[in-house]
């Protein structure tokens, strides 16, 4: 049988709008304090923003940043950009200036449209984005000060066109978008993401934790991180109205709660840590059932069931940059209902099972054989299947060593349960995950090797209550010197983006093994003596 038109149509997000918009053009799409889009509305303001890329040049595979909070813009970016034929690359607002020009020179973006308070990232390193040719200043209200060159947002709309574009999709496996990671090993890599998987993954999101055209979203995890879980996709697909929030602050994530009557929104624990400790906590008051994705660093038993205890419901998912957000979920079994609270919260601190389109999860030895399933013996997991990156942008061989033995390698340590559920227990690497974010130790360390009076350093992760856990610095100082612990953190803080810098910093001897290396499972177990067992 030969494919057709008539049998085929290339899977691509964009379709998501087009039929929402369709069905549902006067329900309200997006909120943003006193200002209200029905997706008629956000569907023209879409188009105007792809035919107004289209109207200085961008062209089919041309990147375009964003580095934007969770306002409209950043949301009408998920659609305007690949609707224009163009690749999203949507940055951490978190980075400093020069990981920040790093991932647009290597991406070799075009445009970059801009938040006026973040501008002050992009001042320093303008001069260094060779590939920017065009500087769009996204004002919201009164907030910073926008660069002194290009139009503002709302302008550069008015330069486009209502008549509506057809999609530009003819392989539904072209790049959407590219999401850098956090540079856990040196710089971070750029990994790309299809129009297919991004379908899949978006409609498998909403389908997993049970939105339709009554839900409300919202935006409390970053848009910018993996494309917010794909949930830009996933929310408009079902029609739902996406509630944006520019910052994380728990009073009004609660103000949102009950005004806007929402149903779902996802986060880190370190977001449920701040949302449960809040004195709002003690009298909110949920509308509706609300539902709660989390993921990044494992939530705690503990975490799950205080959220569940204001009358939250947990969805536990696990994922990486490379598999489009989740991968898995802790699939729920009613019979677990009755179990006792510590005794369910604990399942649900599982990883679980891979989402319904994603395909298949392993947890396997060294020889790729699947470990027991005994919850006991410790593997890496792997993964393979339809939301899998197409592969690192312009990295061919780091790529293939991640696709190694035709899987991805995610580098995590777990166990398999008896009943099929993986649970993540360790990392191959050091990486520290903090409130959401890795933090490479690696990249910590050698910026501290490079004040004058460091002779050797070792950053592992420690305990925090509000981060989950952040980076200390074991320093041994060079003979004659006296460096202080604020004299180390502040040269971090000069050097690399504010999250990754060490919170702690403790001077004297290194532990090591006969061979010279640093026992950092000594450090370790010191600082998290009578504490749970570290998981990353």
């Amino acid at each position: 049988m030969v494919q057709t038109a008539v049998n085929y149509t290339p899977l691509t997000p964009l379709s998501f709008l087009a039929r929402t918009a369709s069905v549902y053009p006067d329900k309200t799409a997006v909120v943003h304090n006193d200002t209200r889009y029905t997706y008629r509305q956000l569907q023209h303001r879409v188009n105007r923003l792809a035919t107004a890329l289209h109207g200085i040049g961008v062209v089919k595979g041309d990147r375009v940043a964003f580095l934007c909070p969770n306002i409209p813009p950043m949301l009408e970016a998920h659609f305007g950009v690949p609707l224009a034929g163009a690749i999203l690359v949507g940055i951490n607002t978190r980075l400093s200036s020069p990981e920040i020009a790093y991932i647009i020179n290597h991406s070799g973006c075009k445009v970059l449209c801009v938040d006026a308070e973040l501008a002050a990232l992009i001042r320093p390193v303008r001069d260094q984005l060779t590939s920017v040719e065009t500087v769009v200043n996204i004002l919201d209200g009164d907030i910073g000060e926008p660069l002194d060159e290009g139009t503002d947002y709302e302008s550069f709309l008015a330069t486009g066109t209502d008549a509506l574009l057809g999609s530009p999709v003819q392989d539904e496996n072209e790049p959407i978008s590219i999401n850098y990671t956090s540079g856990t090993t040196g710089n971070p890599k750029g990994v790309l993401y299809t129009h297919r998987s991004g379908y899949l993954n978006a409609m498998t999101a909403a389908l997993e934790v049970g939105m339709n055209y009554r839900s409300t979203y919202l935006w409390t995890l970053p848009m910018f991180h993996c494309n917010g879980w794909c949930f830009p996709w996933g929310v408009t697909a079902v029609a739902a109205t996406h509630i944006c929030l520019r910052r994380l602050e728990p009073a009004r994530v609660f103000d949102l709660i009950e005004a806007e009557k929402v149903s779902h929104l996802c986060g880190a624990p370190v977001v449920l840590i701040s949302l449960v400790n809040h004195p709002r906590a003690k009298t909110a008051v949920f509308p509706r059932k609300l539902h709660v994705v989390t993921a990044a660093a494992p939530p705690s038993p503990t975490i799950i069931a205080n959220m569940e205890a204001l009358g939250a419901e947990i969805f536990h998912v696990y994922g990486l940059t490379e598999t489009y957000g989740p991968h898995s979920i802790c699939a729920w079994h009613e019979e677990w209902d009755d179990l006792p609270v510590d005794e369910r919260a604990r399942k649900k601190a599982r990883q679980g099972v891979p989402y319904i389109t994603a395909g298949e999860m392993r947890v396997v030895d060294d020889n790729m054989r699947d470990v027991p399933t005994d919850a006991e013996t410790l593997g890496e997991v792997v993964m393979r299947g339809n939301n899998v990156m197409l592969g690192y942008y312009e990295q061919p061989e780091v790529t293939a060593e991640a696709f190694r033995g035709g899987w991805f390698h995610s580098g995590d340590l777990a166990v398999m349960h008896p009943d099929g559920y993986a649970e993540l227990r360790d990392r191959k690497k050091d990486i520290i995950i903090s409130g959401g974010e890795n933090i490479s130790t690696i990249e910590v360390e050698n910026t501290i090797y490079r004040h004058p009076d460091v002779q050797e350093v070792s950053v592992i992760a420690i305990p925090d209550e509000k981060w989950g856990e952040v980076p200390k610095a074991f320093v041994v100082p060079k003979p004659g010197t006296q460096p202080t612990e604020a004299d180390i953190i502040q040269f971090c803080r000069d050097h690399i983006a504010h999250f990754k810098c060490p919170k702690a910093v403790e001077f004297g001897d290194l532990p090591k093994t006969s061979t010279g290396k640093v026992k950092k499972f000594a450090l370790r177990d010191k600082e998290w003596k009578g504490l749970e067992t570290r998981i990353n």
